[in-house]
């Protein structure tokens, strides 16, 4: 057994994420397939279209979020929802525009350790779109 240290919050960079991210590393070593982060966004923010290789789980704990299967509606997620998305299915989620969410996010690295495959920022008309 080992106790580990928290590690710092680190902002969520520019490249992969529109407004304020933060993430707090609960496991994602090295040598760690599983990865686990508590994410907070601020109101509007968001991470750009990705997908995952071996899928993403999200378990929602506060706030009110937002989050989009590309082709899809823009669905608003609550605390308490888990969403699952399957490997390689492209998405976008973010806090909704006038209230933070948090979540944790759990996902597994493929056998060449890839995580994510990122792309374009979502736009504010994606954003913006029609909601469920």
């Amino acid at each position: 057994m080992e106790i580990q240290g928290k590690a710092p919050t680190v902002k969520g960079p520019a490249e992969t994420f529109t407004g304020d991210v933060w993430f707090d590393v609960i496991t994602g070593g090295d040598f760690e397939r599983m990865r686990v982060n508590t994410v907070r966004f601020a109101p509007g923010a968001r991470t750009a279209w990705h997908s995952h290789p071996r899928g993403q789980t999200l378990y929602v704990t506060e706030g009110r979020g937002l989050i989009q299967s590309r082709g899809g509606e823009v669905i608003q997620i609550r605390p308490g929802e888990v969403i699952y998305t399957s490997p390689g299915e492209e998405h976008w989620h973010g806090a909704a525009p006038d209230h933070f969410m948090t979540h944790i996010a759990l996902w597994e690295v493929d056998d060449q350790g890839q995580s994510a495959t990122w792309g374009a920022h979502v736009t504010d008309d994606e954003y913006g779109g029609q909601r469920t």
